[in-house]
């Protein structure tokens, strides 16, 4: 009776022991998992003049610095991917923005913003969302730029988040989902408007104006007046009009990802 109570008590230690290796081995794999899905791909222009014009241009410094104060503030890593890769050229260098000069003073990300990953380099599985700056740049490159469209229809696909800022939106106009349609046919979607080109006096140079395009795509285009904040919200698709949206944006992305 003694040896059976023994052999019980020592099985039962043997049961007792897997189970806490268990629970150690599924702890440490959703400890991975967390770790993996709290990272965010930025993607950023390599074009660096508008047209013929002669003019400098490249993604806008705001609309990548507010998003990044934002979701790196609530935990998440930011990696920067662009058309070419390496250093990426930059518009909209205020360092009076404190969040601006927050942003380009932190070593880490000057770094990864100056030495961009390219395309071939990016597994999209890695990431959580995918956030397009703007910047005039953005019209020239990023729409046809198949592999940048392509992580971001599988990130989305993986039930991740795509988010656009002012002209970042020319990024998404070409993304085809795997039923064959535009990620953006039949949502609401904003970016920056006929007016605001006009404004700004490149409407004639420009590819094309996004509202246009975005509008031949099957959008539900909103729009607000000039230099207004504006955010759309619609099925995992967070788009922002200007520069001035760009926060907003980022918190709308935030909120979105709390809903994963």
């Amino acid at each position: 009776m003694k040896q059976l109570t023994k052999h019980l008590r020592n099985v039962m230690m043997v049961i007792a022991g897997f189970a806490i290796l268990t629970t150690a081995t599924e702890a440490a794999a959703q400890s991975k998992q967390t770790k993996k899905m709290k990272k965010i791909l930025f993607v950023v222009t390599s074009h660096d003049k508008k047209g013929d014009t002669g003019q400098p241009t490249g993604y806008y410094l705001s609309e990548v610095s507010h998003p990044w104060e934002v979701l790196h503030t609530a935990g998440y890593e930011i990696d920067f991917v662009s058309p070419k890769g390496g250093k990426a050229p930059v518009d909209g260098f205020d360092l009076n923005d404190p969040i601006n000069k927050k942003f380009w003073e932190n070593t880490v990300y000057r770094t990864k913003v100056e030495n961009t990953l390219k395309p071939s380099e990016v597994n999209p599985s890695e990431y959580v969302a995918i956030h397009y700056a703007g910047g005039h740049g953005a019209v020239w490159d990023l729409p046809d730029n198949a592999e940048i469209s392509a992580i971001a229809a599988k990130i989305y696909e993986s039930n991740g988040i795509v988010s656009a800022v002012c002209h970042g939106p020319a990024g998404i106009v070409n993304i085809k989902l795997s039923n064959g349609k535009y990620l953006v046919d039949g949502k609401k979607v904003n970016a920056f408007t006929n007016e605001e080109e006009i404004a700004v006096g490149l409407e004639k140079v420009v590819p094309f104006l996004l509202e246009d395009k975005l509008k031949e795509r099957g959008v539900h285009f909103e729009k607000s007046g000039l230099w207004q904040s504006h955010v759309a919200v619609d099925q995992r698709l967070v788009t922002g009009q200007n520069p001035q949206s760009a926060e907003a944006v980022g918190k709308a992305v935030l909120t979105e990802l709390k809903k994963l």
